[in-house]
């Protein structure tokens, strides 16, 4: 009984101390946290915002500057992809591009997903911190949060540190930021602690006239088939903009839904429908609030050029569907709105989104 009772107390030892160590290697962020705001301008402060102007809104998943030279070890779902990482160079050349086509576009916010910060794959640089040092005249002010962050993640195609942020650059001046926790799916409790932690961005861009422009910035996802991860992430996701709508604040929010419109996905081959349900989550949002792409652009003759996603698979030729949107108030108006494909195709496996709206108001 002595020897038993021994082996149990080792037992439990061992456990709190591999508890122990992996809690201290992971990541647990608060359900709600302020974020800070960062706005260098160096001639004069950053404009605010007035009512009656345009606002023009891109947002793309630029993949943490990967490319499209690779299949990834994630980008089969049997996880055989033989790449594990892109190289320095193209890390580089990414950097060059995403860099140019924001130069060339201009949009007054800059929705960022799939941004590395501390990673192993990307050799542990702050890929924001890069891409502002190209960008930094035209974006004065921006705010992040991460959504994965582990020091060590013990996966064999990982292997070491990961960190992956959302981030919004902002030509106009931000008064706070926020990160707001989204649900998470199941699993097993030590697998969830080197997950991701999904999360919603959201920053405050003051008025003229006194109120605030919120700005969600998402990337969405880990859901697998049967659960309702998706579901519970888009509630939360549409509480927040129900709120916003309730209190009289204008909102936009963009970023990598990973879900698809109405009416893909019996278009796509049967290989790439696993991981969407036929009835896609989403419309629990397109329901309530326009989208762009809206689902008449995603099925109408021309849906083509509204495709927003490349998939880093070799059985798949060029853009193949729609995940990343654009959501607004209705009090705003859309004035045009564009996916931009001609030059973006090997830059990431997803698409830039602009918008181009109005907000209410005089002038």
């Amino acid at each position: 009984m002595a020897r038993l009772l021994r082996y149990v107390i080792a037992v439990a030892l061992v456990i709190t101390l591999i508890g122990g160590l992996i809690y201290s290697q992971t990541w647990h962020p608060a359900r709600h946290e302020p974020m800070p705001v960062s706005c260098n301008a160096k001639d004069a402060a950053a404009p605010t915002l007035a009512p009656g102007q345009t606002l023009k809104v891109m947002t793309w998943n630029i993949q943490y500057l990967a490319g499209k030279r690779y299949v990834f070890w994630y980008d089969m779902a049997d996880g055989s992809g033989p790449d594990e990482r892109p190289t320095p160079d193209d890390i580089a050349y990414n950097l060059d591009e995403v860099a140019r086509v924001i130069r060339d576009e201009r949009p007054d916010i800059v929705l960022l997903q799939e941004v590395n910060d501390g990673a192993k794959n990307t050799d542990y640089t702050n890929q924001l911190a890069l891409l502002q040092e190209r960008v930094t005249d035209l974006y004065p002010c921006s705010t992040e949060a991460f959504y994965w962050k582990s020091d060590f993640v013990p996966d064999r195609h990982i292997f070491g540190s990961v960190g992956m942020k959302l981030a919004t650059l902002s030509r106009y001046q931000l008064d706070k930021a926020e990160r707001l926790q989204l649900p998470s799916p199941g699993g097993n409790l030590i697998g969830r602690q080197f997950a991701p932690k999904r999360a919603l961005l959201v920053s405050y861009l003051p008025l003229r006239d006194g109120g605030h422009l919120a700005v969600v910035n998402t990337h969405l996802g880990d859901a697998r088939p049967g659960d309702d991860t998706a579901q519970r992430q888009i509630a939360a996701t549409a509480g927040l903009l129900d709120t916003f709508e309730q209190a009289g604040t204008l909102w936009i929010s963009g970023g990598d839904f990973d879900l698809l419109p109405q009416g893909q996905y019996p278009r796509l081959a049967a290989e790439q429908r696993q991981r969407y349900a036929p009835d896609s989550e989403l419309h629990a949002l397109w329901d309530k609030y326009p989208m762009i792409p809206s689902n008449d652009d995603a099925n109408g003759e021309e849906r083509r050029k509204w495709y927003t996603r490349f998939p880093n698979d070799p059985r798949i030729s060029g853009p193949d569907r729609t995940q990343d949107y654009l959501f607004y108030s209705p009090k705003l108006k859309r004035i045009d709105a564009q996916v931009r494909q001609a030059d973006t195709l090997l830059i990431s496996d997803h698409l830039p989104v602009i918008g181009r709206f109005l907000l209410p108001g005089a002038p």
